[in-house]
């Protein structure tokens, strides 16, 4: 039960002081190790912390030079072109701001022929390359951390999965209708070195009191970070009520 009690949680007034302590912790991550694996989620809450990342690559040029990003996840059955898919997102708001090359990231391929193969192949490039040194990670509505959804019980490693129907109404998805979803498992997620569980906006509030609890559950897949002992809740005041 130790680890029960290592889930450290801090509270910003608002979503800019987040995002700027998210920010500086990845950069310090990197000024320690420069060929850092970052594992990156996509959404409107860490979007500003990639922003500043962005900034500091503006002043330091080199900072990122060898870092390696690792997309988190991917909604299935969408051109990779899409708009609505994280890998546009990523390209966007990551690769082009810090100038990472394809050599130095990986993914899903949103649309793939075979998609048991293609989390097969982020299985295999996962042990090849990891472990993640940080990850953003942030909280869905109903529980889910990357798309591993409530469900009687949870895959450890990367999978295709049912999207849950409050996944489907993503803001990333607007007038868009993927067929599944492509995810690490939660062993996968709890493999990396340190983890930035990044939380803003009301309508996290419900769930994040849920997390906040002491009790594991596959029905709210989350609650599995309380078995990290290198996690950090970083959580807006309007998140934490």
């Amino acid at each position: 039960m130790n680890a029960l009690r290592t889930l450290q949680v801090t509270t910003f007034e608002t979503h800019e002081a987040l995002s700027q302590a998210a920010a500086q912790e990845v950069i310090a991550a990197v000024r320690r190790k420069p060929d850092a694996l970052l594992c990156l989620a996509t959404g409107n809450t860490p979007t500003r912390t990639y922003e500043l990342l962005a900034n500091a690559a503006q002043f330091a040029p080199d900072l990122f030079q060898r870092v390696r990003v690792l997309k988190l996840d991917e909604w299935g059955g969408l051109e990779m072109s899409d708009p609505g898919t994280s890998e546009t997102y990523m390209r966007q708001h990551v690769l082009g701001p810090l100038r990472i090359d394809d050599s130095r990231y990986f993914g899903f391929n949103s649309n793939p022929g075979d998609p048991e193969a293609e989390c097969a192949r982020y299985r295999n490039w996962l042990t090849a390359n990891g472990p993640v040194d940080v990850s953003i990670l942030g909280l869905g509505v109903n529980g889910h951390v990357a798309l591993n959804e409530p469900a009687a019980a949870l895959k450890p490693f990367a999978h295709v999965a049912q999207l849950a129907p409050t996944s489907l109404h993503h803001s990333m998805l607007t007038g868009r209708c993927p067929t599944y979803g492509l995810t690490p498992g939660i062993a996968d997620l709890l493999s990396a070195r340190r983890i930035l569980f990044l939380v803003s906006g009301a309508p996290k509030r419900e769930p994040l009191q849920r997390l906040l609890q002491p009790q594991i559950a596959p029905q709210f897949p989350a609650s599995f970070l309380w078995l990290h002992t290198n996690a950090v809740v970083m959580c807006e005041r309007e998140a934490r009520g």
